[in-house]
């Protein structure tokens, strides 16, 4: 098992590499050019600027029973199809039974924009979500781990 982040404004890439160490498993972040850095305790894996560009590098590295982090819907809807668990910045789990419904609403909000209305944006980051997220990526790390012992 390994933790690959899409790590283009994800705001908890400090954490899932202290967790990712805790568990001593190994942890990627996938970036484009634009978003280039390095952390330690993490590979860096730097993909060409572009459209999805991370989306499908991270997709292809993926292995059945990885952890991916990533707000991106259609990006962890890729995931699961391969068999991967994903989690949101928030500590949300994506599964099979909620991803249909977020794909959906990501279509009629991108509807409503094209159309020229506007929408609100997400209210700032707390620091509960933090804590939030380093519980449910703990949670589903030890969920798989067991799992996998079974």
């Amino acid at each position: 098992m390994r933790i690959l982040i899409d790590a283009d404004a994800c705001p908890v890439v400090d954490i899932a590499i202290d967790v990712a160490k805790s568990f001593g498993l190994e942890c990627l972040l996938v970036c484009d050019t634009a978003h280039v850095f390095e952390k330690d305790g993490a590979k860096t894996i730097t993909v060409s600027k572009g459209a999805d560009s991370v989306d499908f590098a991270l997709v292809n590295m993926l292995k059945a029973g990885d952890i991916a982090v990533t707000q991106d819907y259609g990006l962890a809807a890729m995931c699961l199809a391969r068999q991967a668990y994903v989690i949101d910045q928030n500590g949300r789990v994506y599964t099979d039974k909620n991803i249909d419904n977020l794909l959906y609403s990501r279509h009629k909000a991108g509807k409503i924009r094209r159309g020229g209305g506007r929408l609100k944006g997400p209210p700032k980051r707390q620091p509960g979500q933090d804590k939030s997220f380093k519980a449910a990526l703990i949670k589903l790390i030890n969920d798989n781990l067991n799992k996998d012992s079974e």
